[in-house]
């Protein structure tokens, strides 16, 4: 059987109204992870052990369990046992996972994040007398962020490519479009050829804008690092 090329061509009109979906779940879920990682990233900061020992739980147990699975449970097995949830749409519940199983991932990266501010900085910040607080938001958040955005933006890309998994739930994205085009003109090999590019360039769009954002952020850190170079220089 031969490449239909005219076929595998008039697919992307068919699957790309669907991006659109698509990018909206995986942003949300985005949003929920990064809300959800943040809270439990500081309540791990806490010094209460049975605190730290729940958040470590949490982490543990939703890393642990396939994601398809999770999304079985919140739309399937919460509204058995928790009525309020019976009537939730699968977008709505596939957003909710996707965010709850990425926010396991986020606390480890967030945590990371503030462990790799120099202790010098915030120590500094105590001698000059400096609320905690005033250290926390000045000097550990904006270094936590900048370092753990590299990480946080390969949690989205994989986040993107796990929102093909909500057609589980009946939810018809860019994968289930592509799995209805195949079953009905027998063409397999064309339609998820056709569904795995668009994804690709989705990623390398993703990829193109967050080195920008990356540059443009750490710009000011290299400025401050050329300056202590040219000083050191100057001095020696």
């Amino acid at each position: 059987m031969k490449f239909d090329w005219s076929y595998f061509v008039n697919l992307f009109p068919q699957l790309i109204k669907y991006v659109p979906l698509t990018l909206l779940m995986a942003i949300i879920a985005m949003l929920i992870a990064v809300i959800c990682g943040v809270l439990l990233t500081l309540l791990q900061l806490v010094n209460v052990r049975p605190v730290k020992w729940l958040v470590k739980l949490y982490v543990s147990f939703f890393r642990g369990i396939p994601t398809l699975v999770l999304l079985f449970i919140v739309y399937y097995g919460l509204p058995q046992i928790m009525p309020i949830f019976k009537g939730v749409p699968a977008t709505t519940a596939a957003i909710v996972g996707l965010g709850i199983k990425e926010s396991a991932y986020l606390v480890e990266i967030f945590r990371a994040g503030i462990a790799s501010v120099d202790q010098g900085q915030i120590e500094a910040g105590k001698s000059l007398n400096f609320r905690n607080s005033k250290i926390f938001l000045n000097i550990v958040l904006p270094q936590a962020a900048l370092n753990a955005l590299p990480a946080t933006g390969n949690t989205f890309v994989s986040l993107l490519k796990e929102t093909s998994l909500a057609f589980a739930l009946g939810v018809t994205e860019i994968f289930a479009q592509g799995k209805l085009l195949a079953s009905a003109s027998l063409k397999f090999f064309e339609v998820y050829v056709a569904v795995g590019l668009i994804y690709w360039v989705l990623i390398i769009i993703y990829s193109w804008l967050q080195r920008i954002i990356e540059n443009s952020l750490g710009a000011p850190y290299r400025r401050i690092t050329n300056d202590i170079d040219t000083i050191k220089k100057s001095v020696s």
